[in-house]
């Protein structure tokens, strides 16, 4: 910046600071030499005024009234001739100068006011290059941060740019991503500006008092239609440059959110072979790529199973627009029976959301399975696990491996045709409608009397059921081996659907 001390140091000028000094850092906008005795009508704040003296007035009185007009116009400095009317600067100058706390120059009679202006303009111009080659230079690293981690990495960047608390919102007001301390409270400002609006014209930016602070809202357009918010909370307003970094980085978010339909199909096959590589080949894969969708390659994920998704091009377009809708990083790949979706592990919190408008979307009882957390080297693993998890007899849409059972631990991956031969055992019984008797029997650890009293009936009929049970089986229910082997194949029948 231009600052009155500055234009002091440069002793090619030779000015001397001889009042205000205690107010030398001010800036300086501009350098305007001007002869009127009320030059304020032609100020605008900020000019380094330069003057010979011809109209300051003779009297300290009319050159105090002199001084407090240029205070009044926000004038940054004056700029005093010595060589042309006066050969000092006037008492009256200095003494209402040091009162009001304006600097004044003493410039020698050597010094042409065309140098100091010349000295001003050039400094201004050099701040702006440096300012316009920082900004590119943001604009720059914006722009590398979508490309590597999407909407999340370049608001994040753009907080750290702005010092500032910068969302994104979708439409409806949902956060998408934020950065910043207050994340949480101008998430709902801006959620209640856009409600307020809804149904109205809504004007590409805002920027409204926010406390002590200002709160800017920018649309983010594709062509004229609407694909959510930016808002940026400042304790200060914005720069010319912060605004066109603000600028830019809408337009980034804007090209991220409506990708044009042949760069998401492909991007979609690349993230299934990434998917697959990382199932079938387990190892660490290439950082570069993974950062392209998100991804850490040192951070912890989960594997999530969706199944009774139905047909799977469907399905896997309607889990795209949910995660791309919520910036959600994600790699995902399909089966013929269900759907691997890859994720970071601190999104867990959106896996019953995703099923709960997959369920709605499609119209099916899809089921997510989630496994325990893990590196990106162990997705194959992983993906075990929350497929046992999806399989699991349960009457929740979402469940959990770490929450399986050991019989669940053991059955999940079997194929349908596996499950099958398991509980072929069970065949015997299923014309005597036998098969709830003996279960009863082995969840209560054979105590019959508390089978008896768990199916309502006798214990002599209890008694007399286990009979024939032993008889069609042609095995004694005493043997721990068999109790085991009976129990797995009544799991796997209630896995393969009973």
């Amino acid at each position: 910046m231009v600052t009155v001390d500055w234009l002091a140091r440069q002793t090619d000028l030779g000015l001397t600071v001889v009042a205000g000094a205690q107010h030398t850092d001010r800036n300086i906008l501009w350098a305007h030499a001007i002869e009127l005795a009320d030059p304020v009508p032609y100020l605008s704040g900020g000019e380094l005024v330069m003057t010979t003296g011809i109209n300051v007035g003779k009297t300290k009185a009319a050159q105090s009234e002199y001084v407090s007009r240029l205070v009044a116009a926000e004038a940054a400095a004056l700029a005093f001739d010595t060589g042309t009317s006066f050969r000092q600067v006037p008492d009256g100058i200095l003494a209402a100068a040091d009162a009001l706390g304006l600097p004044v120059l003493r410039v020698p009679a050597s010094t042409p006011f065309i140098a100091i202006t010349r000295a001003v303009i050039d400094a201004i111009n050099a701040d702006q290059l440096r300012s316009v080659q920082h900004t590119v230079e943001l604009q720059q690293r914006l722009a590398r941060e979508t490309l590597r981690g999407g909407i999340p990495a370049l608001v994040d960047a753009l907080s750290k740019a702005l010092g500032a608390t910068t969302i994104a919102l979708s439409t409806d007001g949902r956060l998408l991503a934020g950065a910043g301390p207050d994340t949480d409270r101008v998430a709902g400002l801006a959620a209640g500006l856009i409600g307020a609006k809804r149904g109205r014209a809504e004007p590409a930016s805002r920027v409204v008092a926010d406390g002590e602070g200002y709160c800017t809202l920018q649309a983010l357009r594709a062509a004229s239609v609407a694909r959510g918010f930016l808002a940026v909370r400042s304790e200060w307003p914005l720069s010319n440059p912060e605004r066109l970094l603000v600028a830019h980085a809408v337009s980034l978010i804007s090209i991220e959110l409506e990708k044009p339909s042949r760069v998401l199909d492909a991007e979609q096959r690349l993230r299934t072979a990434v998917t697959q590589a990382l199932i079938s080949r387990p190892g660490p894969a290439e950082p570069t790529v993974l950062r392209y969708f998100g991804f850490e390659p040192e951070a912890d994920v989960l594997a999530v199973v969706l199944a009774g998704v139905g047909p799977a091009l469907a399905a896997e377009s309607q889990i795209q627009q949910v995660l791309h809708r919520d910036a959600a990083p994600f790699l995902m790949s399909s089966s013929r029976e269900d759907i691997v979706v890859v994720i970071p592990a601190t999104e867990m919190d959106r896996i019953p959301l995703l099923v709960d408008e997959l369920r709605t979307r499609l119209g099916l009882p899809v089921v997510g399975g989630i496994s325990g957390p893990g590196h990106l080297a162990d997705v194959g693993l992983m993906t075990s696990q929350a497929r046992n998890a999806a399989r699991a007899p349960s009457g929740e849409p979402v469940r959990h491996y770490d929450e399986l059972g050991v019989f669940e631990a053991i059955l999940g991956d079997r194929t349908p045709d596996e499950l099958t031969v398991l509980c072929d055992v069970l065949r015997p019984l299923e014309g005597h409608d036998l098969v709830p008797t003996l279960t009863e029997f082995l969840q209560n650890n054979g105590h019959l009397e508390n089978a008896a009293a768990a199916l309502g009936v006798h214990r002599h009929t209890m008694r007399n059921r286990l009979g024939r049970i032993t008889e069609l089986l042609g095995c004694s229910l005493e043997s721990a081996d068999t109790r085991a082997q009976l129990l797995l194949a009544i799991r796997a029948r209630e896995i393969n659907g009973g």
